[in-house]
């Protein structure tokens, strides 16, 4: 896991948002995964914003939804759908180019059938974007005695119910719909994003480079080749000091 320090989080974005310019570069019909959240924002504007003025660059870039919130209608503003249409899917142009799950399918199990098969038939992810829940969790797939694999239906945990997005939202998500471990641990470049005080704890957590399924982030270490970027903010002070 390669780890870079930045001063604060508009600096760890422009630092994200330059990251994918350069790996698009290198693979233009990239298969793109991204997350949603705070931590990436402010990245995928600067990065719509570059494909903007640089269409060309875009023109054969894929984009997949890592997870959503179930339950919830699709233009609620808590969704991922939401906020992934309003920063990259809209800016860029992508239409048909991009991927998802619906947030209030009628079977949610269909649902998450549909996106194993399209990520079997359309894999594997080549860039995947993510950030570190509190507890440890990746996209939805939350602590527990064993992980899944595939795209699937997942139990949301007290930790994730109290997430920003959900605070914006209309009503309460039922459930979560998730790509699984594997395809995770399958993309070819993964860039995971961390930022702020709330961070600390799950940060140094993920540092110590202990594995468990008690916190999913730390299966990353398996992967050879993780970007981490974190702020100033959420190292502890010892490692603050040790970072330029």
């Amino acid at each position: 896991m390669n780890l870079t320090s930045c001063r604060d989080y508009e600096a760890l974005s422009r630092t994200a948002s330059r990251w994918l310019h350069r790996e698009i570069r290198r693979q233009p019909s990239a298969l793109l995964c991204l997350a949603t959240g705070g931590s990436p924002a402010r990245a995928y504007d600067l990065f719509a914003e570059y494909g903007a003025v640089h269409p060309s660059t875009v023109r054969r870039l894929r984009v997949l939804k890592l997870d959503e919130w179930g339950g919830l209608d699709p233009k609620d503003p808590g969704t991922c759908e939401s906020q992934l249409q309003r920063s990259v899917v809209r800016p860029l142009r992508l239409r048909s180019r991009y991927v998802g799950f619906r947030s209030n399918p009628a079977q949610p199990a269909a649902e998450a059938e549909r996106l194993r098969r399209w990520l079997a038939a359309n894999g594997p992810i080549d860039l995947c974007v993510l950030g570190l829940g509190l507890n440890g969790h990746l996209a939805f797939n939350e602590p527990a005695p064993f992980l899944q694999p595939h795209a699937h239906v997942a139990t949301l945990s007290p930790t994730s119910l109290t997430h920003a997005m959900v605070q914006e939202s209309r009503r309460r998500p039922k459930y979560g719909l998730t790509l699984g471990m594997t395809d995770l641990l399958q993309a070819r470049r993964i860039l995971l994003l961390v930022s702020g005080e709330a961070k600390r704890q799950p940060l140094a957590r993920l540092l110590s480079g202990r594995i468990s399924t008690d916190f999913p982030a730390s299966f990353l270490w398996l992967h050879p080749a993780v970007t981490l970027l974190c702020d100033q903010a959420c190292l502890t002070p010892a490692r603050a000091r040790g970072q330029s």
